[in-house]
């Protein structure tokens, strides 16, 4: 079974039901359900999609929404080791710099799903666009 991390972007297609984007990032998560792939998140992502999310929604919606996901989804964590690599690192971005270096300690992932495959050009993980991804199964 592949472990992989599926980013922020992804998540809020489902949530937000953005076309075209919304059926791949369901279809996704529907696999996660169904036990056929292992989805990871990291806690900062959790935190950005109930900011985002929030904006639309009570708090108590919001919650309920976000339960519901890790119930499917796993947590990668993020620890100081990876802080300080993610500083360190040449990514542009921060923040995909802790998703990058949470899913490569996070012993199983080997891909990363996103639609902004640029963002991670410097990772030594596969990253794949959930369209490409899902081809491969």
């Amino acid at each position: 079974m592949d472990s992989v991390l599926i980013d922020t972007d992804v998540i809020l297609d489902f949530f937000f039901d953005r076309d075209p984007f919304a059926e791949q990032a369901a279809q996704l998560l529907s696999l996660c359900e169904k036990g056929s792939i292992k989805g990871f998140v990291t806690p900062v992502m959790i935190s950005n999609i109930y900011y985002l999310l929030r904006k639309t929604a009570k708090h108590e919606k919001v919650i309920d929404n976000l339960k519901k996901l890790i119930d499917i989804l796993n947590v990668a964590a993020i620890d100081k080791k990876i802080v300080l690599q993610a500083l360190n690192s040449e990514f542009k971005d921060f923040e995909d710099a802790l998703q990058n270096f949470s899913a490569y300690y996070e012993k199983d992932i080997k891909v990363i799903i996103t639609r902004n495959i640029k963002d991670y050009k410097t990772s030594s993980l596969s990253v794949m666009a959930p369209e490409t991804y899902l081809k491969t199964l």
